[in-house]
């Protein structure tokens, strides 16, 4: 992963679903959000997820906090986002989001070769026992650690 320099993540999405696949979208951002995510890396993906209507994708829900060296037009802190992705892309999504229990949500955002790139996900929701499971899962990785360390 030489070139990508990760900006932030949404770690809650792993939590709350299971990820079924993987995409990477290119965003449409106004030139203080660039500046914003590249200089103080003010991007939120908490409660975020991606709308699929008429043939495109936004991202919704996320926040780029504004420039702070920027002038009066400065960009809208939480406006929707047009996600740049293929049709063929977006057909799928569209067709897999309609099933019961499946939605896009955003992983993580990054730059590569200077551009701003979203992951995004195909996801399907976690029951509640689920969440348990994988919280029982992450403890017992994190004891393992723990006692690999000690004896080391």
């Amino acid at each position: 992963m030489s070139g990508i320099k990760i900006v932030t993540k949404n770690r809650k999405a792993y939590h709350e679903y299971h990820v079924l696949e993987k995409f990477e979208a290119g965003i449409a951002l106004q030139g203080t959000e660039v500046k914003s995510i590249r200089v103080n890396n003010a991007i939120s993906l908490k409660e975020s997820y991606v709308d699929l209507n008429k043939g495109e994708a936004w991202l919704v829900g996320s926040r780029v906090s504004p420039y702070l060296q920027g002038n009066i037009n400065n960009h809208t802190p939480e406006r929707p986002r047009k996600l740049l992705l293929n049709r063929r892309e977006i057909n799928k999504l569209t067709r897999q989001v309609q099933e019961k229990g499946m939605t896009v949500v955003p992983l993580t955002v990054y730059f590569k070769r200077g551009k701003v790139k979203v992951e995004i996900a195909l996801c399907r929701g976690k029951h509640f026992y689920d969440k348990r499971e994988s919280i029982k899962k992450r403890e017992s990785d994190r004891e393992m650690e723990r006692i690999v360390k000690r004896i080391r």
